[in-house]
């Protein structure tokens, strides 16, 4: 049992879930309230400033990934198939997911259970960087949502507004950027399975070594 004795590194040793897709683990790495962007540092699994927030756009969710998966080959493959578009490859990072909470959660560095609702498929300069839109499990507001379509279209428009303009600077504005479909929970457990399937792929060795 010496391995409780370190902390697992968030993307590698937190388990997705055992009712996965249809609930999963989710690691917040940024709430609504926060001006510095912040992201895992992959090797450490240590959370790190990734840059200062540079405008007033903030981010309407809880934000993060779903650890053990992976942006590969099987999510470019199924981008390219839905959006009709050429797809480069996946982004190479985790499956991004936003948590949709009534509660005010002040920091990250958190997990959670969330619920899966939908999605957006986002293309970054040719890759494929699907967001899975969730809600925290329980939720007194949002855990009754089952389906994107049932969310308020308003919210769903921010959570659009902010991935399409944050990158931007003033005058300056960036066109790689583009959110192809908003799909339901159906589409967004497809998404979430192809993602444990590039992760295992990705990570094959290191999940077949001894200890």
């Amino acid at each position: 049992m010496s391995y409780l004795k370190f902390k697992p590194h968030p993307w590698h040793g937190i388990p997705v879930g055992e009712n996965c897709p249809n609930s999963v683990t989710a690691y917040i790495e940024m709430v609504p309230n926060d001006t510095v962007k912040y992201e895992i540092d992959k090797v450490t699994g240590y959370r790190k400033v990734d840059r200062p927030q540079k405008f007033s756009n903030y981010l309407p969710a809880l934000y993060g990934f779903v650890p053990q998966t992976y942006c590969g080959e099987k999510i470019r493959e199924f981008a390219a198939l839905k959006s009709g578009k050429e797809v480069l490859k996946g982004d190479g990072d985790p499956l991004d997911i936003c948590v949709l909470t009534e509660r005010n959660i002040s920091s990250g560095d958190i997990i959670l259970e969330a619920v899966p609702i939908g999605g957006f498929r986002m293309l970054d300069n040719g890759e494929a960087d699907d967001k899975i839109i969730a809600v925290l499990k329980q939720d007194e507001i949002y855990g009754v949502l089952r389906d994107v379509s049932e969310c308020p279209e308003t919210l769903i428009n921010r959570l659009k507004h902010y991935f399409l303009t944050y990158k931007n600077m003033p005058g300056k504005e960036i066109k790689a950027v583009e959110i192809t479909h908003i799909y339901g929970a159906k589409e967004a457990h497809e998404v979430i399975l192809r993602s444990i399937e590039d992760y295992k792929e990705k990570f094959k060795e290191h999940l077949t070594e001894k200890i």
